[in-house]
């Protein structure tokens, strides 16, 4: 494929999705949000269980993840609902995204008379803002415009020998293309951390890598924890993994072998071009909502234990080397890389079968997950809830 077909944002970004997003400010206006999803085809909700009761940073991460997954390129039109007397502001928060030029409407549930005549008001919004998406046309566009993120969950040891660095052979066609690439998961690097500091650009971006990492083990020593308690989890530990740096030496595989252009926070706006690392957890979905929000178009996430689990606004494309939990699991897998375990694919061809699976998804193709409305949406905490 010499291109890929992609939704032209007003601000020139550019989606492989058309969402209407609805975005509840607060856990108390969940229901409504997931009401009208039921009821309006082809629209999205992220229910969450914050917007109230937070404060400091904890409170400006939820309204930049909201805000940033609003902006997301796969985003076409926003509905922001907010019960109307929580922290998170919905018109600051339509403001944050309204750069984007995409259609946007908020209300509050207190001022439209409860949740009844909420939903209906919510509906009629939803139906209106989906006939305009769906008249609009996608246009074709080069592979330099799509971001993707790396991903690992459920990992074992068929994760670190196989579909980990197949991914990486994948993630490196697309920087040949000049498309970007983002790796988080701090707490999965630990160990191996000074192989991808090699790899950084410049000192500042290898500094800011050993600092984020720093930070992290400071934050489990305050809480007077051990990382060995839940990294490797029970999960990998059945599938064969042994320590935190026999998963984390397999875990940075899947990022292939461009350098590191930056360090990012959490949720930060990804740039277009080149390979970046997200200072983000280890959890799944709180993983790929932090790349969604900062304007991943797709993950690529590789399982050897087998998770169902995707995305509200982007596709989530699941890789295996493990082939009998591809089998059992086929419902969930996209795409199975392992042959390379029985010497008939190599790394190359491996790499080339999930680039070229990237391609179709970026085209349209629909991921297992979308098929089956997995719809994950979490954001990662900071601070105590008042």
């Amino acid at each position: 494929m010499t291109h890929m077909m992609g939704y032209r944002r007003p601000n020139g970004d550019v989606g492989i999705r058309n969402h209407l997003l609805i975005i509840p400010t607060v856990i108390c206006a969940n229901q409504v949000c997931s009401r009208i999803m039921q009821m309006v085809p082809e629209t999205v909700a992220i229910p969450h269980q914050h917007g109230c009761s937070q404060i400091g940073a904890d409170k400006d991460r939820t309204f930049e993840v909201l805000a940033g997954t609003g902006r997301n390129p796969n985003v076409g039109g926003v509905i922001i609902i907010s019960l109307g007397c929580e922290v998170v502001d919905p018109h600051a928060l339509a403001e944050a995204i309204r750069p984007t030029g995409k259609l946007i409407e908020v209300f509050d549930i207190q001022s439209v008379g409860g949740s009844v005549k909420a939903i209906q008001h919510g509906v009629e919004l939803a139906r209106k803002m989906r006939a305009q998406l769906d008249a609009m046309q996608p246009e074709p566009v080069p592979f330099s415009e799509l971001i993707i993120g790396v991903k690992c969950g459920g990992s074992d040891a068929t994760s670190g020998l196989a579909s980990n660095p197949a991914l990486g052979a994948a993630a490196d066609s697309l920087i040949q293309q000049g498309g970007g690439v983002v790796i988080g998961e701090t707490t999965e690097i630990i160990g191996a951390e000074h192989v991808l500091a090699s790899r950084c650009s410049t000192q500042e971006t290898s500094d800011k890598l050993y600092y984020i990492v720093d930070r992290f083990e400071k934050e489990v020593e305050r809480m007077g924890a051990d990382m060995r308690g839940g990294n490797p989890s029970p999960g990998n530990i059945a599938g064969g993994l042994s320590t935190i740096e026999e998963k984390s030496l397999g875990c940075i595989s899947k990022c292939g072998t461009a350098p590191i252009e930056g360090v990012i926070e959490y949720s930060e706006t990804i740039p277009k071009h080149g390979l970046y690392f997200m200072d983000s957890p280890g959890n799944d979905i709180e993983c790929v909502s932090g790349m969604a929000a900062g304007g991943a178009h797709l993950v690529c996430f590789t399982t050897g234990r087998g998770t169902p689990t995707g995305s509200a606004v982007i596709p989530v494309i699941k890789i295996t080397g493990n082939k009998r939990m591809f089998e059992r699991m086929s419902d969930n897998m996209d795409v199975d890389v392992s042959d390379m375990l029985e010497g008939t694919l190599s790394l190359e061809d491996a790499g080339e079968r999930i680039w070229q699976e990237i391609q179709e998804v970026a085209n349209g193709k629909q991921t297992k997950a979308e098929i089956l409305g997995h719809t994950e949406f979490s954001i990662n905490r900071i601070g105590p809830s008042l």
